[in-house]
C-alpha cells in the first residue's frame, strides 16, 4: 500500500501546539523539519506533503490566535528544496494555487525541486479556497466553484506543456563542435487560452522522472472530472469504508472516457492514526486532544467550511437544517461532511467535538491499526493513505516504529524503497515526451 505523510509544524490536531510537548519555534525551523522528514524516510513513507495558501488571516483574529494553522509557516517549495539533500528516497509534495501562480512559475519551482531532488518531486494541483489569498493578488473574492476549475486545467496543461519543452535526449554537450543541445529538440509553446497566453520555453532540461507527480483532492464533480483526466495521486473522500469505496469506484471508473488506465492513478485515503497500547487507550489520547481545543475554535472551522457563521446558536441543540447554505463554492467535501453531521442530529459542541474535516480516525495497538488498514485496502476503499500526523513528533514516531513494521512483517508494505524516484516507489510510469511520441 501507499503512506504518505501531511505535515504541519506541531501536527494536524488543533491542539497539537497547545501540548507542552510542542516545540515553539517548529514553524519556522528546518532543523526541526529536518529531523520529521529523516524519520519519515527512515518508516520508508511514500512521501512528504506540505500544504500551503498564499495568504494569513486577516479577520477574527482573536479566533485564529487560538488555532493558528497557515499563520506562521515557510513556503513550502523552498522549506523541500532545503530538506532535498537530507533525504534521498522520500517523495516531496507541496501546494501550488492555479488561481494566484502564473504557470510558467510553478513549471520552473517544481521542475527545479525535481532536479534538486533527483526526481522525487510532487505538484499538489489546487484552486485556492479562501478569500484571504484572493485579496492578496488583487482581487476581492475567488471566482466561482466551476469557473476556478476550468482556470486549473488550463494551468495544468500549460505547465506539462512546458515541462516538456525539451526532449530527453536534447542537451549533447557537444564540445567538440561547441553545441551544447540539439535545437531540433528543443520545442516551443505557443499557447493561447481563455486564461494564460503563453509563448516559450522552458529555460531547463527534462528532470530525471520526465515531470513531477502530479497530486490533486477534490470532491465536486468538477473536481472528479479532473481528477480522473490528469491526476497521478487522490486524496479520497470517506469518512467511513462504504463511502470510501463509492468514491474509489466513481472517481476510477470515469478515467477510461480519458483513454486512462486505473493503474495510473493512486487514491488515498485521509486518515489521522492514533496508536495506543489498546484501543480504549488510543480513544483516550484523542479525547483529551480534543478537550484541550477551545470550542471556539471548532465554531470557526464550521464556519469557514460551512460558509455560515453558527456561534448564534446554543452549543446543546441541534442545528436547524434551515441553517444549511444552499450551496457551497470552497470545500465541497468539507461541507457535505458538516451537512451529513447536522442531519444526524447532533448538538452544535458534538459536531465541533467530530468534525474531522472528512479524515477517518483510526484507533488502536499497531497490530489493530494495520488491521484497518489492510481491511480498508482490500475491501477497495483506497490504494493506501493520506496520513494527516495530529502530533508531531509523537504520530509520526508511532506510525514508523509501531505501524509500519507490523505491515512489513504482513507483506503489505516495503522493506526497502524500490527506486530513487517518487515515480518509481508509487509504481507509476515515467510519462513520455509528447513531442517525442507525436
Amino acid at each position: 500500500m501507499v503512506l504518505g505523510g501531511l505535515f504541519e509544524a506541531n501536527g494536524y490536531h488543533s491542539a497539537a501546539w497547545l501540548l507542552p510537548s510542542a516545540q515553539d519555534d517548529a514553524a519556522t525551523d528546518v532543523d526541526y523539519f529536518r529531523n520529521i522528514i529523516q524519520e519519515a524516510e527512515a518508516g520508508k513513507l511514500d512521501f512528504f506533503f506540505l500544504a500551503d495558501t498564499p495568504a494569513a488571516r486577516t479577520e477574527n483574529l482573536d479566533f485564529w490566535t487560538r488555532s493558528p494553522l497557515y499563520m506562521n509557516m515557510m513556503e513550502p517549495i523552498t522549506l523541500l528544496s532545503a530538506l532535498a539533500g537530507s533525504t534521498s528516497h522520500i517523495g516531496l509534495g507541496a501546494t501550488a494555487s492555479t488561481s494566484f501562480y502564473e504557470p510558467y512559475n510553478i513549471a520552473r519551482l517544481f521542475g527545479s525541486l525535481d532536479h534538486i531532488s533527483h526526481g522525487r518531486a510532487a505538484w499538489n494541483v489546487v484552486t485556492s479556497a479562501n478569500d484571504y489569498a484572493a485579496r492578496n493578488f488583487g482581487l476581492s473574492a475567488l471566482p466561482p466553484h466551476d469557473k476556478r476549475y476550468e482556470k486549473a486545467a488550463e494551468c495544468l496543461e500549460v505547465v506539462q506543456a512546458l515541462w516538456d519543452t525539451w526532449e530527453d535526449d536534447a542537451f549533447i554537450f557537444d564540445k567538440a563542435n561547441a553545441r551544447m543541445f540539439d535545437p531540433e529538440k528543443f520545442h516551443i509553446l505557443d499557447h493561447q487560452g481563455e486564461f494564460f497566453r503563453v509563448y516559450g520555453g522552458l529555460n531547463m532540461r527534462r528532470s530525471r522522472q520526465g515531470q513531477p507527480v502530479i497530486f490533486q483532492a477534490g470532491a465536486s464533480e468538477a473536481g472528479k472530472e479532473f481528477a480522473a483526466r490528469t491526476a497521478e495521486v487522490v486524496f479520497g473522500t470517506g469518512s467511513c469504508l462504504e463511502q470510501a469505496q463509492a468514491f474509489y469506484r466513481d472517481l476510477k471508473g470515469r478515467m477510461t472516457r480519458y483513454g486512462r488506465s486505473t493503474d495510473a492513478l493512486k487514491v488515498l485515503s485521509g486518515v489521522s492514526v492514533v496508536v495506543g497500547e489498546s484501543e480504549e487507550q488510543a480513544r483516550e489520547k484523542w479525547a483529551l486532544w480534543q478537550e484541550t481545543v477551545p470550542i471556539e475554535v471548532g465554531l470557526m472551522y464550521l464556519k469557514t467550511d460551512l460558509e455560515t457563521d453558527l456561534s448564534d446558536l446554543p452549543l446543546d441543540e441541534p442545528v436547524p437544517e434551515h441553517r444549511i447554505p444552499d450551496h457551497s463554492n470552497f470545500h465541497q467535501i468539507y461541507f457535505n461532511e458538516i451537512v451529513g453531521l447536522i442531519r444526524e442530529g447532533l448538538t452544535l459542541r458534538e459536531i465541533c467535538r467530530k468534525y474531522n474535516r472528512s479524515k477517518v480516525i483510526f484507533y488502536g495497538t499497531p497490530s489493530g491499526i494495520a488491521d484497518q488498514m489492510e481491511h480498508w485496502v482490500s475491501e477497495g476503499g483506497s490504494d493506501g493513505f493520506m496520513m494527516a500526523l495530529p502530533v508531531l513528533p509523537e504520530s509520526l514516531t508511532d506510525i514508523t516504529r509501531k505501524v509500519v513494521p507490523e505491515l512489513q512483517r504482513r507483506g503489505l508494505f516495503r522493506t526497502e524503497y524500490e527506486g530513487t524516484t517518487l515515480r518509481e516507489n508509487l509504481g507509476l510510469a515515467r510519462p513520455r515526451n509528447r513531442h517525442v511520441t507525436a
